[in-house]
């Protein structure tokens, strides 16, 4: 706690209540949703310095808490999600040297990259992107608070946090203030206390500068999130998320000074997720309970510095839903290890999905994706936990159906955890292929029409959870039904032509080698009744 009076929660008869449980990093344990506000939720999720173009390891907070906003707006809750944009800092100011062109240019540049590639992967439900440089008022006003109360102080036109004024500073992430690396040189000598971090940087030569009671300078980093957070969500709000890396020297500043100036709590949960690491190897941290933990997490992970890049051209190879069913069949709050095998592995589960999507085409004769054909009502998705509910009806698909749903509900529910309610999906999945099977929906003269309207009836449900996951909202790319060049359609068709005869021949060995060889080349093949049908992949 800082040295100041803590203020009082709210009381409990005004929180509403909720199934869902966060693991606080702060408390080291899971804890029941109780926002400050009943029926919203504020949400600070740490974003980009923008300096250079986003690397893949940008896109793992942000696909998360998309994911988290779709799940608390589908829960009932009115969700204002903030991810900031830092851009001024000593990369962005080294880069305009670098470049020879202003700072706010690269900014500029470098956020519109990052947006671009948000939109790709389907993150679309931020609420707002503030900058620094938009915020510099606040700011500074923030810095005048904490000298006016004593936690920070000035010299010679530099500001910094008197860590020692905070008696709790450490409780985010249980280390000591002298453990970060602060200023060195002129800045270093300055403090009263190596572990005190600048809120104000007096102005260099040919650096950008504002205006300050304590003469030109800038923002230090931490108090730049401060003021955002306080300007957008008040004194305290609800959620404060970002990647295990940030959990110190950065969340534990923004912890202390806030509290420090407001004398009550800054965020009612602190959400961490693990890193994104390169390579074949195991988990690596991961978890936010011990510091150990920590370091190994940050010691792994894929950063600028360590050449990670290229995120266009991943998400032009690989397409962005397949990265964001990557990075989301992993809880959030573990390592995930990127490398080419994790992520084939990953599309080979994804493609029974597009699979499935192509057998419901065949059986209803319009689209997954699209609403019902000409002249029927509009489909819509359910948005809430309510409206999606249903009665199965005694009927067995739908009795199925609804456990698996309940399941993927509770898994949510738990910790935001989209890895094991993937395995749900996959389960539904699964049942509605076998029901359509069984049930023989894709011979229009065998199939039963109570059994056609379970069928559809569950694949709103699938549609209905995988929306909440922000996938599936549009088609997928391109399959042999599509635009593919004319020799590969040749030398396809030829292929398969071969395994017919080998099977029509009964030479199963040739046949069951050619798939085994397409399969090695991530070509799909699919026996159908009186064809076979391939699919490239994606």
């Amino acid at each position: 706690m800082s040295t100041t009076t803590m203020g009082e929660a709210p009381s409990t008869e005004t929180i509403m209540k909720t199934n869902i449980r966060i693991y606080n990093t702060l408390s080291r344990k899971k804890e029941p949703l109780e926002t400050v506000t009943p029926g919203k939720v504020g949400i600070y999720l740490c974003g980009p310095t923008v300096y250079k173009e986003a690397h893949i390891g940008h896109m793992v907070g942000p696909v998360i808490f998309d994911c988290i906003k779709r799940f608390l707006t589908y829960s009932g809750y009115e969700v204002n999600w903030i991810v900031n944009i830092t851009d001024v800092d000593d990369k962005l100011i080294a880069q305009s040297r670098e470049r020879g062109i202003p700072m706010a240019q690269i900014a500029t540049e470098m956020t519109m990259d990052y947006c671009a590639n948000l939109m790709a992967m389907g993150v679309d439900q931020i609420s707002s992107m503030p900058r620094a440089t938009d915020n510099m008022p606040e700011i500074i006003s923030f810095i005048g608070d904490l000298i006016e109360k004593h936690f920070a102080y000035e010299v010679d036109g530099d500001v910094f946090f008197d860590c020692a004024k905070d008696a709790e500073y450490g409780k985010l992430s249980n280390r000591r203030s002298d453990d970060q690396q602060g200023e060195g040189g002129e800045a270093g000598a300055k403090k009263r206390s190596p572990g005190d971090f600048a809120l104000w940087k007096s102005a260099k030569p040919a650096e950008p500068s504002w205006s300050s009671p304590w003469g030109q300078g800038r923002p230090g980093w931490h108090i730049e999130c401060s003021a955002m957070s306080r300007n957008i969500l008040g004194e305290t709000f609800d959620i404060h998320g970002g990647g295990l890396d940030l959990l110190f020297p950065h969340h534990e500043n923004e912890l202390a000074q806030s509290e420090c100036c407001h004398g009550k709590p800054m965020a009612r949960y602190w959400m961490h997720n693990g890193l994104l690491r390169a390579g074949s190897a195991g988990k690596v941290g991961g978890r936010a309970e011990s510091q150990s933990n920590v370091e190994e997490a940050e010691a792994g992970k894929m950063s600028r510095s360590k050449g990670a890049g290229g995120l266009r051209a991943l998400i032009n190879e690989l397409g962005g839903e397949r990265i964001r069913f990557f990075l989301q069949r992993t809880h959030y709050r573990s390592t995930i290890v990127f490398d080419e095998p994790s992520v084939a592995e990953a599309g080979t589960a994804l493609d029974k999905f597009y699979t499935f999507f192509e057998r419901y085409n065949r059986i209803n004769g319009y689209s997954f994706y699209l609403n019902f054909a000409a002249g029927q009502e509009s489909r819509s998705i359910a948005r809430s936990r309510e409206e999606g509910d249903f009665d199965p009806s005694g009927h067995d698909l739908l009795i199925e159906t609804k456990k698996f749903r309940d399941d993927f509900l509770a898994k949510m529910d738990d910790d935001f955890n989209s890895g094991a309610a993937v395995s749900a999906l996959f389960q539904l999945v699964t049942e509605l292929n076998k029901f359509a099977e069984s049930a023989k929906l894709e011979e229009t003269k065998a199939r039963a029409e109570e059994d056609l309207a379970a069928f559809n009836q569950a694949t709103e449900t699938l549609r209905e959870l995988s929306a909440v996951l922000g996938l599936f909202l549009k088609p997928p790319a391109q399959t042999s039904d599509g635009d593919e060049s004319g020799v590969v359609e040749g030398l396809m068709s030829m292929i398969v032509e071969l395994r017919a005869n080998a099977r029509s021949n009964k030479d199963f060995a040739a046949a069951d080698l050619i798939r085994d060889k397409l399969t090695e080349l991530d070509i799909v093949l699919e026996d159908r009744k009186g064809e076979t049908a391939w699919k490239l992949p994606t």
